[in-house]
This record gives structure tokens, sequence and C-alpha cells, in this order.
């Protein structure tokens, strides 16, 4: 039997408030899951911003597995591409990792933890740490990874409107 594996976003001032496996990862100027991005959209400026996603994995369930460990994140399809001044920023990193293992409260400026560049492939190794470490692992239940924080970055160059659907890989090992 396999793990129950999920991702959590959590929204709010901290403490904040969980989500288990959210239907979307929308972003946008406001800090809620599951946002309508016309209803809440991103200011197209100089350094437009949309509101930081603080994302975890969580473990529920072990099932038959007594391991979970080398968690990886990252962008398998662009749905067409970047539009022009479009760009996402992330912490997720596979080596000099800092952690994220404490939840502050999300900002639409620049954010101060997501300074690398999203992946657009799958990383090498673990890019979403575990207690601080990229080598941690979650051997009970219930227990969270570190946190994966997301930040969309638009310019004044940007084109008003929905932009290309992106799609995010979760992937995990168990042993």
């Amino acid at each position: 039997m396999a793990a129950t594996v999920q991702v959590v976003e959590r929204n709010g001032a901290s403490p904040g408030v969980q989500t288990v496996d959210p239907a979307n990862l929308n972003m946008g100027s406001d800090d809620s899951y599951e946002i309508v991005p016309a209803t809440y959209p991103i200011t197209a400026q100089a350094d437009g911003h949309a509101f930081e996603k603080w994302l975890q994995v969580y473990v529920s369930a072990l099932g038959g597995s007594s391991i979970i460990d080398n968690i990886k994140i990252w962008l398998s399809s662009l749905g067409g591409g970047w539009a022009t001044g479009e760009g996402m920023s992330t912490n997720l990193r596979t080596s000099s990792y800092g952690g994220a293992e404490t939840y502050a409260d999300p900002i639409e400026t620049d954010s101060l933890v997501a300074d690398q560049a999203m992946p657009e492939s799958e990383p090498a190794g673990a890019n979403l740490g575990i207690g601080g470490a990229l080598v941690g692992t979650i051997t009970s239940v219930p227990s969270y990874s570190d946190y994966a924080i997301l930040q969309l970055d638009v310019t004044a160059a940007t084109p008003a409107g929905a932009l290309n659907a992106k799609t995010f890989t979760f992937q995990y090992d168990e042993q």
C-alpha cells in the first residue's frame, strides 16, 4: 500500500490557515487558496509580484513505507511558455539549502526567501528539505516537509489578462 502524500497550502497571518490538497495554485493579488486570478489580478509595474504561495508536502499515512525523502518540485509544463516579463521565483534549491522550516506571513512585494529561479526540469536531487536539510526523512506521521515558497513575478511588459497555465510536479521517494 502506498503512502498518503498531499500538498498543503498555508495562507494568512501566522500561524495561517492550512488547506490540504488545494484544487489549484493560482497566484494573484490576494493571499488565499484557489483564487480566481481575474478577481485578484497582479498589478503589472516595473517590478510586480503575486502574493507568495507557502506550500508543504504532507504525509498523513506511510502505508507500507517506512521512509519518505528526496522531495523534488519543478515546472513540468509551461503551458505554451512564459509571457513577456513573466517569471517565477522560489526558495527551492539542490545545494546551499537554507531551509524554510518556519511559516512567515506571505508578502506581495519582492520575496525575501524566494530568490531562486523556479526549476523547469526535474532537479538532479532533492530541492525541498525535511527538517531543514535536503537529506531529511519522514519516518512517522503526520509529518510535513519544509516550506516551498513560490512567487509569480511580472513587469510592465507582461500582457494583461490570463497567462499560460503552468503544471507543477511534486515527486518523492518511498522506501
